[in-house]
């Protein structure tokens, strides 16, 4: 089969949102909060995770296609016991950009869990409440370039 062969397809302006949440006790967000997780800060180290996954999707999903990315944005929001992040991407490309998105989200969210992990387990070593959700794309554009409003 193999991958889709996209050389025909325009070159374009991609965009894509994804977003997902992990729930965390309330001792770990308290922890969060007060900047006392013994790997450091969650959300500088999950930025980082989330924008080099982003970047590396064409290895880690054997149908997608290399593409060169304009901007990778990870955010972070704290919602009641979770924590929301956003991955945007943007590109201009022959195909879309939503799997770099959810990608990149997915990885911000694992990275998350690793760095609070020893505040997460139980006595036995499980994980009774920490659960990551709701990971989807909110938006994708596509957009077709005009040239001719670019200076020369």
């Amino acid at each position: 089969m193999g991958m889709v062969d996209v050389s025909e397809k325009p070159v374009v302006l991609r965009e894509a949102e994804a977003a997902g949440k992990i729930h965390l006790s309330g001792p770990t967000m308290a922890a969060i909060k007060a900047g006392r997780i013994k790997k450091g800060d969650p959300f500088l180290v999950a930025e980082v995770a989330g924008m080099n996954a982003a970047k590396l999707t064409h290895i880690l999903i054997p149908h997608c296609h290399q593409i060169p990315l304009d901007t990778v944005q990870i955010s972070f929001e704290i919602v009641d016991k979770a924590v929301e992040a956003r991955c945007f991407v943007k590109a201009q490309a022959r195909t879309g950009v939503e799997m770099e998105a959810l990608v990149g989200v997915t990885c911000a969210l694992n990275t998350i869990w690793d760095m609070v992990k020893y505040l997460e387990k139980n006595k036995n070593g499980q994980y009774p409440h920490t659960r990551i959700s709701d990971i989807r794309v909110i938006r994708k554009i596509k957009a077709h370039i005009d040239k001719s409003s670019r200076a020369r």
